[in-house]
Order: structure tokens, then C-alpha cells, then sequence
């Protein structure tokens, strides 16, 4: 027994070493980022946070400036702006909007396996344009360790143009994200994750603005009623909803509500989707060559 204690304890210590050798990497990577004035693309979720407290945090050491640019976009939650521009005033650093329309260009309208690709050229090739305009040099987004094992087209995009992702190259995952900004005392440490509005859609079906509405009506109501990851994915006249699975109990004790209230909302078949909440659950199959 005393054996087994020891290699739990041995354990622990080696991931406390490796967790502190990262923090290590990634603030060393901030200060030498922050010699120049630097602009976060900034959503206000927690990778992104945590971002910018320490851009802001190591360009006080070299008297250089901080952006944090926020784009507003027709396939992200509208309340989003608002709580991005709150926290970059926490932080203390400079913020700006811009805003990009994605049904402009029909190709990610049509939306395509590699529609992440093509959203993500058109947005950050606008946070570049702007962050030029500003006289900021040098553009970071918030892709994480765990980002580069899924399906993500549109980290090509990023490297095409150039723009670095910090936490990534120094191996940082979400959950030591959440956890750095909790030690931190920044609240955003527990805000669920709020992906692009059209992953609630199966690639290949075209993108309708009034249906993505009606899935983010869907999935703030289910917020309000205390669900905290949570998708509405359609699936024509089908609503599958994923939440987290210990949840499943709350939903169903409110189903005749939540019934109501996304029949309301035009979908006609309500369905909760077993297997719980997870994220990328429209990208089964597609790296294996099977879109299912």
C-alpha cells in the first residue's frame, strides 16, 4: 500500500514539475512577444483571457502596448461583445471591435467541411488590417494544446497568415488554461466554451441566418435554466440537444418547458442526444473521410 501511495504522490509532483515548466515557456514567450506592441484576438473566453492579462501583465515591464480586438460576427453570439469588452477593462487593456459578416462570401455560406478555414481567413485577415491601422505589429490568438488533436481547419489559416498562437507552442491544455486564470481570480476561469454558431449545422447544409437565431434563442434559454455546456444542434426539423450528462436528470424534470419553449422557437422534433455534451460532435467522421 505504501508503494502505491508513493507513485500517486511521484506522479502528481511530475505533472506539478511539467505544469510549472509551461507556465514557465509561456510567460518567457509573452515577454519576449511584448518588446513590440502586440494585439490579442480577443473573444473573451478563457484562452483568450488569460492571453491578454499576460500580455498586458509583461508589457507594462517594457513600456509597449496592448490591443485586445474582438470581432463581432453573424456566426457568434451577440452577448459576447459586450462581456469581452467588460473584461479587457479588467484586465486594463486597449479594446476595439470590428465586425465581419461570413454570409458575404457564398463559398462559407455553402458551408463546407473547411468552412472554418475560409471563416477563419476573413476574420483575422480583418484583425490584421486592423490591428496595422493601430500600429500594432504583431497578431496572437488563443489556440490551445488541445486545439492541435481535433478537427481544426482554420489553424492553417492562422499559420498562412501569420499569426502566432502562444499557447499552443507552449503546450498549454484548457484545463491548465482554466486553471491559471482561477489562480489568477479572473471569473471568465469557469465561462463554458461559445464556438461559432454554425457548428450546431451539418456541413453541407447551407448556413440560414434565421435558424442560427433560433438555436442561439435555444441555447440561452437552456443557460438561464442553469445547463452549462450546452449545444443545439439541427438536424432539419430535429433539435438534438447535448448537455453535460450528470444534467440529463435537470432537463428531464423541465422537459415539458424546454419542449414548449424550442417548439416556440420553430423546431418541431425536441430530442436529447445520449452520449452528453461534446464538443466537435458534427465532426464524426471527418477525419477518418467519412462525413457522417
Amino acid at each position: 500500500m505504501s508503494t502505491y501511495c508513493g507513485e500517486v504522490g511521484t506522479d502528481m509532483e511530475n505533472i506539478s514539475v511539467e505544469w510549472e515548466k509551461k507556465k514557465t515557456v509561456l510567460v518567457s514567450v509573452m515577454n519576449d512577444m511584448t518588446r513590440r506592441n502586440i494585439a490579442v484576438a480577443f473573444s473573451g473566453g478563457a484562452d483568450s483571457a488569460l492571453l491578454l492579462k499576460l500580455a498586458a501583465d509583461s508589457a507594462k515591464l517594457h513600456g509597449t502596448n496592448v490591443c485586445a480586438i474582438t470581432v463581432h460576427t453573424k456566426l457568434h453570439p451577440h452577448h459576447e461583445m459586450e462581456e469581452a469588452k467588460q473584461l479587457a477593462k479588467q484586465i486594463g487593456a486597449m479594446h476595439v471591435c470590428i465586425s465581419v459578416d461570413e454570409f458575404g462570401d457564398e463559398q462559407i455560406a455553402r458551408n463546407p467541411v473547411n468552412r472554418c478555414y475560409l471563416c477563419k481567413k476573413m476574420i483575422f485577415r480583418s484583425v490584421l488590417e486592423k490591428s496595422a491601422q493601430l500600429g500594432f505589429d504583431t497578431v496572437i490568438d488563443g489556440t490551445n494544446e488541445d486545439d492541435l488533436h481535433v478537427y481544426r481547419p482554420g489553424i492553417q489559416a492562422l499559420k498562412e497568415l501569420g499569426i502566432r498562437s502562444p499557447l499552443a507552442e507552449a503546450g498549454i491544455t484548457k484545463n491548465m488554461v482554466r486553471q491559471w486564470l482561477a489562480e489568477l481570480g479572473l471569473a471568465v476561469a469557469g465561462k463554458p466554451a461559445t464556438p461559432c454558431l454554425a457548428t450546431r449545422i451539418p456541413y453541407g447544409e447551407a448556413l440560414d441566418e434565421r435558424i442560427l437565431s433560433r438555436v442561439a434563442q435555444g441555447e440561452k434559454y437552456l443557460r438561464a435554466m442553469g445547463f452549462l455546456n450546452v449545444r443545439l444542434r439541427v438536424h432539419g426539423k430535429i433539435a438534438r440537444i447535448e448537455i453535460d450528462i450528470e444534467q440529463m436528470e435537470l432537463l428531464i424534470q423541465n422537459r415539458k418547458a424546454v419542449i414548449e419553449h424550442l417548439k416556440e422557437l420553430g423546431f418541431v422534433y425536441i430530442t436529447l442526444d445520449l452520449e452528453g455534451f461534446r464538443s466537435g460532435s458534427m465532426d464524426v467522421g471527418i477525419l477518418s473521410g467519412k462525413n457522417d
